[in-house]
């Protein structure tokens, strides 16, 4: 997640703080076209590699639907592969089989994104596969009374997933009674009522070409591709994306959810953090890194090496556009959880009252530059990249740039922000397992 968060790269010239790193040097020939409707394409020319990853994005996701259709979008996104008017569900199949590509979709609490990834020689046939999914989808009444059984499976199955489940209870109550804070997937009861009218209407405000991205990245020519994706999609609807509601407010509740038939305790601990394009973005994902972003984080090494009291334990970054989480999360043992807990808030005490030594302050921006760097390898990162990039920010940011936003942070900007951040009266708890009659009051989370 963090990952997708911070590749704010475009060119790429390595500054000069990254001079013993020139191998990390590399040029982004990045691209952008508006079409007359509003769609906008933005594309990246990769001609040392034979792949084109191209994705279509749709500016809303989850958090702004109503209540009652709650997990509309992960649903269109489900039945726009059931059939178009050229093509059924088997003929899509099969065509993307016969070019060797590799078709996904997901859908996000604020976007949806549809993707194919081909040999360079298959961009036109892949495109035209692609945008017909976008553009033609028929929502068969038959296919929507499947799809329905399907989606409810799916919430099951996430359902008897416990580190799903522990973070799916600690959002919804961070942000409750807000649409940030429900569930991507809807409930049993909304998924149920979804029907063709309110599909059609659903997917005829928000598939409008003022509320699409098209990206790609990989070898290909920037021209043209605008002219391949203005040939499908010129004739698409010039409506603008009018559905972003009011920022959440935070809720920092203890909640403990008995499940008797849990081995494991699964503890979920977060607290507020900056919106996604927050001047200060960049120490937020050095203080996450950290605090829980690898094998030599804090908690790592405090509460699983030193401590043995978890296996898993690492620390999230979730930053939206109007607000933010960090959050931490840990499996362990029943006697183990009030301690486990009271550990996590003793990392966030240490952050407030102690400076972070050169040498963590050096390896946590090495990790986070080498991550980065990495991620940016493949054709699909690109091409993602460069959507989140128009969604959040409006530009392409400079690789240089970005890095040298990393290395300008500074120990005592890391204090300060801990401060910010980890308050004793803005911490959340979701624990979820066979408790026992545990507790955990607001004491316990003094720091």
């Amino acid at each position: 997640m963090l990952l997708f968060v911070i590749l704010e790269g475009g060119s790429a010239e390595i500054p000069s703080v990254c001079e013993n790193n020139k191998m990390m040097a590399q040029d982004r020939n990045v691209s952008r076209h508006m079409l007359p409707n509003g769609l906008t394409i933005i594309t990246e020319e990769m001609k040392h590699i034979r792949s084109v990853s191209i994705g279509i994005w749709i500016k809303t996701g989850s958090r702004d639907e109503d209540k009652q259709w709650n997990g509309i979008s992960h649903f269109v996104e489900h039945m726009v592969f059931k059939g178009t008017k050229r093509r059924s569900a088997e003929e899509i199949a099969r065509e993307v089989d016969s070019i060797g590509g590799n078709i996904d979709a997901f859908t996000a609490k604020e976007c949806i994104s549809f993707s194919i990834k081909v040999l360079d020689e298959h961009v036109p046939i892949a495109l035209d596969l692609l945008s017909d999914l976008v553009l033609n989808p028929v929502f068969d009444e038959q296919d929507i009374t499947r799809e329905r059984g399907v989606i409810l499976e799916e919430i099951k199955m996430d359902e008897d997933n416990p580190d799903y489940l522990v973070h799916e209870i600690f959002t919804q109550n961070f942000w409750k009674d807000h649409a940030l804070g429900r569930p991507i997937l809807g409930t049993r009861d909304t998924v149920r009522r979804f029907e063709r009218a309110p599909v059609l209407d659903f997917y005829s405000q928000r598939f409008t070409s003022g509320n699409v991205i098209v990206t790609a990245a990989g070898y290909l020519d920037h021209q043209r591709f605008v002219e391949l994706v203005a040939e499908h999609f010129s004739n698409m609807k010039p409506l603008v994306n009018g559905f972003h509601n009011a920022p959440p407010r935070i809720v920092p509740r203890i909640i403990l959810r008995n499940k008797k038939a849990l081995e494991q305790v699964q503890i979920c601990v977060g607290v507020p953090s900056y919106p996604i394009t927050h001047e200060k973005r960049h120490s937020s994902y050095i203080l996450n890194t950290l605090l829980g972003g690898g094998m030599s984080s804090r908690l790592f090494q405090n509460i699983r090496e030193r401590q043995g009291l978890a296996y898993a334990i690492y620390s999230d970054l979730n930053p939206y556009r109007d607000t933010g989480c960090l959050s931490v999360y840990a499996g362990t043992s029943r006697s183990s959880a009030t301690k486990v807990v009271e550990s996590i808030v003793s990392e966030f005490r240490k952050l407030k009252t102690e400076p972070v030594s050169p040498e963590e302050l050096r390896r946590s921006k090495n990790q986070l530059k080498g991550s980065l760097m990495l991620s940016l390898e493949s054709s699909t990162a690109r091409m993602s990249n460069l959507a989140r990039q128009e969604m959040y920010f409006d530009r392409s940011y400079g690789l240089d740039e970005l890095i040298a936003k990393i290395e300008c942070v500074t120990a005592d900007e890391l204090q300060e922000l801990a401060n910010t951040f980890f308050q004793t009266e803005n911490i959340a708890v979701t624990i979820l397992g066979n408790l026992n009659g545990l507790r955990l009051t607001r004491d316990q989370l003094a720091c």
